[in-house]
């Protein structure tokens, strides 16, 4: 059974910084690419960053330089450093694993004064 499960969501305010990560069970971890996305109330989820199974990483220009995607293959887990957060990176972000199509529950991020 296929488990992700993230953690380290929370209420922060604008400028400070988070880091998410996201456990994983059920397969063979070193081999899959990993992605965190995001869903804001009312909009698509939308991809936060990617890391590949030999570590190349990709970003969208909404976080490129603020938020650094990493993996620690002996820990089965994923991170998400995010620094100097504003209210739009609020929303529920999500772990992801392919192949497979595979997902986390999410956790909850707020930025706000």
């Amino acid at each position: 059974q296929v488990q992700l499960v993230e953690s380290g969501g929370g209420l922060v305010q604008p400028g400070e910084s988070l880091r998410l990560s996201c456990r994983a069970s059920g397969i063979l971890f070193r081999l899959y690419a990993m992605g965190w996305y995001r869903q804001a109330p009312g909009k698509q989820r939308e991809l936060v960053a990617i890391i590949s199974d030999s570590g190349s990483t990709n970003y969208p220009r909404s976080v490129k330089g603020r938020f650094t995607i990493s993996r620690d293959n002996a820990k089965n887990t994923m991170y998400l450093q995010m620094n100097s957060l504003s209210p739009e990176d609020t929303a529920v972000y999500f772990c992801n694993a392919e192949p497979g199509h595979y997902w986390g529950q999410g956790t909850q991020v707020t930025v706000s004064s």
